[in-house]
């Protein structure tokens, strides 16, 4: 038998060096998704882009039900980010323009990021009920669109007082255009890809002028 070399050890194969398993599937499920669309996300496929074996992702998500549900909350909270730095530049004391750098803010995230967009705005890919992040996340981005809401109206910045219909057709009209745009509707409507973050201003500048009250 030939010896092994002077300072050499043998060790057995090791399939996982990762630190943080769970955050590196994560990651590559939201790189899969990006690719492929969402469809393209299976837990096995986020073991192999992630160098694991197949088997090693299931202490983590036993399920692909359980992928996706990770993958909506890092998504979710990129989005929340995005929409938090937006708000950061403008005026506390204008709560109008800050509800319009929400909207802003919502689509073109939304717009830059489809498949993660599509993930947390679609309900076939995992149970919106058994994700608790996911849940509070959104009852906050109502909570926020509500207050700010409420701000403008004590500041006498709108022409009704209805809010509930103004926050709903708020939600309508962002939600609505990023769906446009992501399920390619654009084209038919003589909207080009390049002129979309700019129809966007324009929109929700003419939302925001017709809630508003005359100065």
């Amino acid at each position: 038998m030939p010896r092994a070399a002077k300072g050499r050890t043998t060790t057995s194969p090791k399939t996982y060096h990762h630190g943080d398993l769970r955050r590196v599937l994560i990651a590559a499920a939201l790189e899969l998704a990006e690719e492929g669309g969402a469809d393209a996300v299976s837990v096995r496929e986020a073991a192999r882009r992630a160098g694991v074996s197949p088997g090693a992702p299931f202490r983590h998500f036993p399920s692909r039900n359980d992928l996706m549900s990770a993958v909506a909350e890092e998504a979710q909270r990129r989005f929340r980010v995005s929409i938090a730095a937006a708000i950061a530049g403008t005026s506390a004391d204008d709560p109008l323009a800050r509800f319009r750098a929400f909207g802003m803010a919502y689509m073109r995230w939304a717009m830059t990021n489809p498949a993660h967009f599509e993930v947390i705005s679609s309900g076939k890919y995992f149970s919106h009920d058994q994700s608790e992040a996911l849940r509070e996340d959104n009852d906050e981005l109502i909570a926020m669109t509500e207050q700010l809401l409420m701000d403008a109206l004590a500041q006498g910045q709108l022409r009704s007082s209805d809010l509930r219909v103004i926050k709903i057709a708020g939600r309508a009209l962002v939600y609505g255009f990023a769906r446009m745009k992501i399920d390619g509707h654009f084209p038919r409507w003589g909207v080009a890809d390049a002129e979309a973050d700019q129809m966007a201003e324009a929109i929700i500048t003419l939302f925001v002028d017709g809630i508003a009250k005359p100065v």
